[in-house]
């Protein structure tokens, strides 16, 4: 059973259109079916991976302008050629939960077949979410470095700190929390699907 994510450009009438930009960024996403706009602000793809799902909705919340949903359950099978001919329990979801996305404070919102799973995949990637909103430029530069496999202290020579200033970047910026908060989401976003 799939995730379907619709996401909804907030304040869309107040600033110029994301939708298109956005979907380049997300290209390269593996899904099931692609990410598509499916009205003027909005978007929907599908995906099969909770570890994507994850990845997905903390890179729009860390851009930024999003009411993000995201729905799991069953699909009317065969899968469509696009994600706008989708339809199923997956989609009905992914609606109810981005219209509660717009009334929550992080602009994410879980909703499926199992409401009590819903509810802790929710409060988890609701944590994950306000982690990423709240950290700084400067620790992204030092967790960009340190993600892409470089050592602290290569971190630190290409930033132009010192190696403690990289450890102080990754500790504000709460990386290791992040580390372990993201598998362990994707494990409770996998039990909404019943």
């Amino acid at each position: 059973m799939p995730f379907v994510l619709t996401v909804d450009q907030r304040a869309s009438r107040r600033n110029p259109d994301r939708v298109a930009g956005t979907l380049s960024t997300l290209a390269d996403v593996p899904t099931l079916l692609r990410f598509e706009r499916t009205a003027g602000d909005e978007f929907q793809g599908v995906l099969d991976d909770p570890a994507v799902v994850v990845a997905v909705v903390l890179d729009l919340v860390r851009a930024g302008g999003w009411s993000i949903g995201v729905g799991a359950g069953p699909m009317q099978t065969p899968l469509p050629a696009s994600t706008r001919a989708g339809a199923g329990a997956a989609f009905v979801a992914a609606r109810a939960a981005v219209e509660a996305a717009k009334r929550r404070p992080a602009r994410v919102a879980v909703r499926g077949a199992a409401p009590t799973a819903a509810g802790d995949a929710q409060a988890a990637l609701t944590a994950l979410a306000v982690l990423v909103q709240r950290r700084s430029e400067q620790a992204w530069e030092a967790i960009a470095l340190v993600e892409a496999g470089r050592t602290q202290a290569e971190a630190a020579a290409e930033l132009g700190v010192t190696r403690q200033a990289v450890g102080q970047r990754l500790a504000a910026g709460l990386w290791e929390v992040e580390r372990d908060l993201r598998p362990a989401t994707a494990r409770l976003l996998a039990r909404v699907l019943g």
